[in-house]
């Protein structure tokens, strides 16, 4: 039987379920998962490989209008993800409405790749609703597969894996067969406490946030970090610190427990917080956080 690998490209607006679809589907937790928008900033792939095939999923960030150079960055990751699959999996759901963002919808049916579409949440719906979107978008694209599904629930995706399968074109492997994703370790260190900061933050504060490792220093029992976090003005310097430090230590407490399981050993994890004037805006900034790289 040929080998057939290509690359199948998760798009759609901020909160429908594309990162938990992502996860679901690689298998591990590769994208990080809040209720907010934005959670995702990067393209983030994520590989499945078997005897004759390799997928290459991407997680992409929600599709939104830009008002600052670090979201125009974001929305260059979704239009690339548009040029370069083989598969789109354009994600819905039952709660917004299908008519937002219509510019990507008719370049997504002008696209030459396969087109799947997924309405997520339906066990937040009912049926009635669910057929009314399901017939929405048959008629929208019509050449698109439609499933209606629930990530979280896990309902239906073991469809999606099939016609997956079945639609990738014939060829090699892109990656290494021992590859889960093209990120390296630093990469998720940051996301990881990037998820705490989205969790535990309200307002403008997550999103004016970055984290960069300074030191990733593994040893045989014990992987020591110094991570800094990077914040938009002052005033945000004192909300992420807390009083007397608790806010912080709080974030640095849970993300040290996931990072230990994730990297399965003991994690020595230090924070600092640091005021890099309007950075979302500073092409250089960005440049070093990586936002001007695919």
């Amino acid at each position: 039987m040929a080998h057939k690998s290509g690359f199948v490209n998760i798009i759609g607006n901020p909160n429908v379920g594309k990162s938990t679809i992502m996860n679901v589907l690689v298998g591990e937790r590769l994208s990080i998962i809040t209720s907010k928008m934005q959670t995702t900033r990067h393209r983030i792939k994520g590989i499945v490989n078997g005897e004759d095939f390799q997928i290459v999923y991407s997680d992409t960030p929600g599709i939104l209008k830009p008002n600052y150079k670090l979201q125009e960055t974001m929305m260059k990751f979704v239009n690339t993800a548009l040029i370069d699959a083989d598969i789109i999996l354009y994600v819905t759901d039952v709660i917004e409405s299908p008519a937002k963002n219509e510019e990507y919808i008719e370049r997504i049916k002008s696209s030459e790749a396969a087109v799947i579409v997924l309405i997520n949440k339906i066990d937040l719906s009912t049926q009635e609703k669910v057929m009314s979107l399901y017939e929405y978008w048959r008629k929208k694209l019509p050449l698109a597969d439609v499933y209606a599904i629930s990530a979280t629930e896990k309902f239906n995706v073991s469809e999606i894996f099939d016609r997956i399968l079945e639609s990738l074109p014939e060829g090699p492997a892109f990656f290494p067969k021992d590859e889960m994703t093209d990120r390296n370790e630093r990469f998720f260190v940051s996301e990881i406490i990037r998820e705490k900061i989205l969790l535990y933050y309200d307002k403008e504060v997550p999103y004016s946030v970055e984290v960069e490792v300074e030191q990733f220093k593994e040893e045989e029992k014990i992987l020591n970090l110094m991570c800094v976090i990077h914040v938009a003005r002052e005033s945000q310097k004192g909300i992420i610190i807390g009083h007397q430090g608790q806010a912080l230590k709080r974030v640095g407490t849970e993300a040290r427990l996931d990072m230990e399981e994730f990297f399965q050993k003991k994690v020595f994890l230090q924070l600092f917080v640091k005021v890099n004037k309007d950075w979302r805006d500073k092409d250089r900034a960005l440049g070093g956080f990586g936002y001007d790289m695919e």
